[in-house]
Order: structure tokens, then sequence, then C-alpha cells
């Protein structure tokens, strides 16, 4: 069964259920369900270990004791089951100090059971197990691709400036910062963790013990809301991260000037949610300078805030960012002054179709002075108009990108900037107007009087009603031939 096919059969079944209302539910509902199968799976894995420690979830809690048969438990016994299960995980006794447990308890801290129906529940629970291994190795990713194709889907996609970051780009992000085996990596607006798995991929194969245990331990996340966080957790999870350094809390909420040099890393990347606005409350933990509502200017201070001394990152901001001045123009300088801001990929409207919003990719490092800074455009592949749900953004459309980076050069089409170096005095002199540099080209609207315009329609007028015409002359000739 194809992807979309799956998760059509899924939203099929969970539709006839009262308890469910709209896409967010049934992800939810999905995931907790996915979450439990994929622990269930890391532990049967865990069990051959020397160092295992018994079963994190209880007996007769793990998926395999009531979830695994077809003919398992169902109807009112199966609604009343479930209640006891996440009463229980949200209980977990951690006093043994099992970081399993904590990650399994603070995962259901949040998470809710909607469905009322003990028989439809069964049907998913059964639709899953006959299409979900996540035992079998070849099946590990299908969590991703389960997701994902479900946000294309449902197009749940897009509240306060929330998109699902396309993998084309959390990818070529990572590839250009280059993370390391041993750097602390931290996204610190992690939402599903694909900038974390992207980092994971990107480090390559980890064959022993002292290396995965350095992975553990190096990766990390921060996020807000309870679904994303389940959904990062558990796709950490089948990544091998078997307890994932994310922690569900809001970024914005502690002061920066509170963070020490045991809180900095080395890489962030990240596409912090843009778009929203943020209370009075958190612009206070901001210096003054850089207090602002418009939540991805917060996020970009707080992550210069987080980098150690020569750390590197890189992260996505809406066109918003490039204009303006007041804390945009403070922030851009400071970027300059001391972030050593170097290259600003400018991107089509790849969150479409969720979101009609260009994008930037802005790399920067800490502790230098910026020279100047390259914009690039990335225009669509010759051919296509735009990106789709059955046409998204695919590795291969960054290639322009890798080729031009790899030897720098002023590019220039139809006599407009693609590519160029713009220097610090440069930038300072358009007032730190970053949209002036490498726009997409838009279209001249046509501004017409008043008896031109009036003349102009008549005209076009006259030519559809006689395309309009000859149409219906051939129609009625084919009709008198038939007869």
């Amino acid at each position: 069964m194809a992807m979309s096919a799956m998760i059509k059969s899924l939203e099929d079944i969970m539709r006839k259920d009262a308890g469910l209302n709209g896409d967010a539910q049934y992800i939810e509902q999905i995931t907790w369900l996915l979450f439990l199968k994929a622990f269930d799976a890391k532990e049967m894995e865990w069990e051959f270990r020397p160092e295992y420690r018994g079963s994190t979830i209880p007996e007769g809690y793990r998926w395999r004791d009531w979830a695994d048969n077809q003919e398992g438990i169902t109807g009112d016994a199966l609604i009343k089951f479930v209640d006891e299960l996440f009463d229980k995980l949200k209980k977990l006794d951690v006093s043994d100090g099992d970081l399993k447990k904590f990650v399994v308890r603070n995962v259901f801290a949040d998470i809710n059971n909607y469905m009322k129906s003990g028989i439809y529940l069964r049907q998913l629970i059964n639709r899953i197990n006959e299409k979900v291994d996540f035992i079998d190795a070849t099946q590990k990713h299908t969590f991703n691709e389960l997701y994902e194709g479900m946000l294309k889907d449902l197009q749940s996609a897009g509240r306060a400036g929330e998109f699902y970051t396309p993998r084309p780009v959390t990818n070529f992000i990572v590839e250009k910062i280059d993370p390391k085996l041993g750097e602390t990596v931290l996204d610190p607006a992690c939402g599903t963790g694909g900038f974390l798995t992207s980092t994971i991929a990107h480090m390559g194969s980890i064959t022993t013990t002292e290396q995965l245990n350095t992975l553990q331990t190096t990766i990390f996340g921060w996020e807000k809301k309870p679904l994303p966080y389940l959904l990062a957790m558990t796709n950490l999870i089948l990544h091998d991260i078997e307890t994932p350094q994310i922690r569900h809390i809001n970024s914005l909420n502690r002061p920066v000037a509170d963070y020490s040099a045991k809180d900095r890393v080395d890489v962030i990347v990240a596409n912090p949610p843009f778009g929203g606005a943020e209370d009075d409350a958190v612009k206070q933990n901001f210096p003054a300078e850089f207090r602002t509502s418009e939540t991805a200017d917060l996020f970009l201070v707080l992550m210069m805030y987080l980098l150690k001394d020569k750390g590197r990152c890189g992260v996505v901001l809406p066109d918003g960012f490039m204009f303006g001045d007041g804390v945009k123009a403070a922030i851009k300088k400071r970027m300059l002054d001391e972030y050593g801001l170097h290259t600003i990929i400018r991107l089509p409207q790849v969150f479409k179709p969720y979101a009609s919003v260009n994008t930037n990719l802005l790399f920067f490092q800490k502790g230098v002075p910026s020279r100047g800074v390259w914009f690039y455009r990335l225009d669509y592949p010759e051919g296509v108009k735009s990106f789709t749900k059955t046409k998204p953004m695919q590795d291969k459309h960054f290639d322009p990108v890798r080729e031009w980076w790899a030897d720098k050069q002023s590019i220039q089409v139809d006599g407009k900037d693609k590519a160029r170096f713009f220097t610090v005095d440069e930038l300072i002199a358009l007032n730190y107007d970053f949209d002036k540099c490498c726009p997409f080209p838009h279209e001249e609207e046509e501004i017409l009087e008043p008896a031109e315009l009036i003349a102009r329609y008549q005209a076009e007028r006259t030519v559809l009603n006689a395309d309009i015409d000859r149409i219906l002359a051939n129609v009625s000739t084919m009709l008198e031939v038939r007869e």
C-alpha cells in the first residue's frame, strides 16, 4: 500500500469516531500510538544488551501486551484500558533514575486519547500493525514518511508561522554548517526534529558504543508545544537516540542574560516560528535594543546568545526580516559586527501549499566580524512555476546553489543580480535593507488611463466573442454531420 493510501485508510477510520475533531487531533491520535509501537520495538532491541535494566513501560502496558493481537481487547474495555494506560505512563516512577522512564512520562504529560469508540480504535491499531513494522530495519524511517505524508494530505501546517520545513531545506543547511560528531548541536525551535535527524544523517555511520554515546549527549532540541514535542521524541528514538535530549519548554521564556558558557553550543540549525507575536513579559527577556513582538526576530537574537565563540548557525527566516529598520536593523548590524554573517540564500515559496511566503537561509559564525555578505537567489527550476503537494521541493533543486557555493562568483540574469557579494559598507548604505540584494523579479503591473483601459477591454471582448462564435459554429457543424 502506498503511503498516501495508508494515510487515507487511517483517516477514514478516525473520521467515523465522534471524539475526533480536526487534523491536529488526527495526527496526535496516530502519533501516540506510533510512539508506543516504536518504543516497544526499541525495547526489544535493548533487551539483548548486558546493561538492560528491565522494561521501561510496565508489563501489561507495553504495545506487545495489548495492541499486537489482532483479536485483542476492543470496545468499551479498550477505552477503559487506554485510560488506565495514560494514567500509568503519566505517573511512571522515575526514582531509579532511568532516563527512558523520564522520556515516556514527559511525552505523555500533555497528550490525549480522543477516540470514544473502542471498536474504531481497535481498527486503527490493527491497521497500524498491518502496515508499520519498526522492528524491520527497512521500515525504521516509515515514521518520517508517514508524518510528512499526513501533513501534506491533511494540510494541517501553518498556524502562527509554524510550517513543516521541507527536508531538502534542512538537509542543505546541515550540509553547509557541517556539524561533526562531538560538537554540540541545538535546535531551539525543533518542531518534529527535522533538523536534528538531518544532522544525525549527515554525521554518517555510527559504529561504536562510544560514538553512539557521544551522539546521544550532543544533540539537543527545545519545543514548546506538546504534539511537535511528541513527534520529535518519536523521530529521534527511531534514529537510535535512546533518550532524546528534547526539552518541552518555551525557548523564549528565559532571560538571555542568564545563559552562561555551559549553556552554549557549537552549532545551531533551526527554522523558528515566524508571524507570531510575543507578549511584553517575553520581550523583557531581551536587551532593550532587541525587544520586539516578532517571534522569528527574538529567536534569532536567542541563537546569537546561545552560540559558543566560533560557533556556527544556519537558520530559515521570512522575507520580513530582510526589510525593516529599528530592531531588525539593530540585529543585522550586530550580525555584521560580531557574528560573521557571510551568506544568504534567497528561496522561492518552498512552503507551498501551506503558505505563500518567501524565505531566506542565513549562515553566520560568532566571534568574527563580517567581511561582507554573499547573496544568491535560488529560482524555481526550469519549467516549474511553484512547488506543490504532489511536486514538492527536492534535494536536487539545491544543486545550483551547491555548484555556486564551491566557487562563489557574481551572476547576472537578464541584467539583474542573481548572485553578488555586498560589502559591509554597501549594506550600511542600504540602511540594512537586505531585500534590495538579489531580489526576485516582480512582474510589472501596467497602469492604463481609464479610456485606454475601456478600449482594450472592448477589443479583447470582441476577440473573445469571435472565438466563442467560432467554437459554437464548429460544434453546430459537427452535430449536423452526425444527424
